[in-house]
């Protein structure tokens, strides 16, 4: 029997994979799992409505090895084959190739971007046509605001994108899905997560302290990180300043055929 909270993480989404056609019939789906609490409840979640839907699509699990001293995924097999999910540990040492290109110390942008060509190439070659991240509502609405704080434009991590090179779709099936439900599930099922001080470089504090102020201000009014999620969803060209959105001459709304959603942005920073 499902307990209240698995069965809120299965309502939202498979509600967020409809919304947004991410999985339909016949797809093969690549399932990123890092070992940490987002990507384990995505897995479970995409397994359960796999079995739901009597393996209309089918999914499969890729763990990148990049090389950390401290990472062993030996509890994560144990789990994936208890669970009878399919899956690849992929050993190939990025780490040595981000220390020798990188100067600053700022090691999160190359070691993301080498990780992401890694799970691309993979996806192409062995015909998968989607690739699930496990990105969630928080992720979401902290991406947009870091992008208009600190680049200036208004973007975030988008529910499904086609990448660059328009050789892969990438989905988040948890973006309607709050983090806290998510690591207290994580929680409830014992997820053997590995990922806490895996690597001994420090990340950007910067999206750490993006959503401690969205949390903040959640204290106040427990509505505004939905608010912000629901604003992503109704765009009003109008009401901005976007001249290649809106002829402000004309009044009318203006989409050129190129603009279409390729690879996400706010979701390195």
């Amino acid at each position: 029997m499902r307990n209240n909270l698995e069965k809120k993480l299965l309502h939202y989404t498979g509600k967020a994979i409809a919304d947004y056609k991410m999985i339909t019939t016949g797809d093969k789906v690549l399932v990123c799992l890092s070992g940490g609490k987002d990507s384990y409840v995505l897995t479970q979640i995409l397994h359960t409505l796999q079995k739901r839907t009597n393996n209309k699509f089918t999914i499969k699990v890729f763990c990148l090895d990049q090389g950390l001293p401290k990472f062993d995924a030996t509890e994560m097999r144990v789990w994936l084959e208890t669970e009878q999910i399919p899956y690849l540990i992929h050993e190939e040492n990025t780490l040595s190739i981000v220390k020798k290109k990188t100067h600053n110390g700022n090691y999160c942008m190359l070691c993301s971007r080498l990780r992401r060509g890694i799970i691309y190439r993979y996806a192409t070659e062995n015909g998968f046509n989607k690739i699930a991240l496990g990105h969630h509502r928080d992720d979401l609405i902290t991406s947009l605001l870091m992008s208009i704080f600190y680049q200036g434009e208004i973007g975030t991590m988008p529910p499904k994108l086609l990448t660059n090179e328009k050789d892969n779709i990438v989905i988040r099936p948890l973006c309607y899905c709050q983090e806290k439900d998510i690591k207290q599930y994580s929680l409830q099922q014992e997820h053997p997560i590995f990922t806490e001080n895996l690597c001994e470089h420090k990340e950007n504090p910067t999206r750490k302290n993006v959503a401690a102020l969205i949390q903040e201000l959640a204290k106040t009014n427990p509505k505004i990180p939905s608010n912000i999620l629901h604003a992503l969803q109704r765009v009003r060209p109008s009401q901005l300043m976007d001249r290649n959105l809106f002829d402000f001459n004309e009044f009318h709304i203006k989409l050129p055929d190129d603009i279409i959603t390729t690879e996400e942005s706010a979701s390195e920073k």
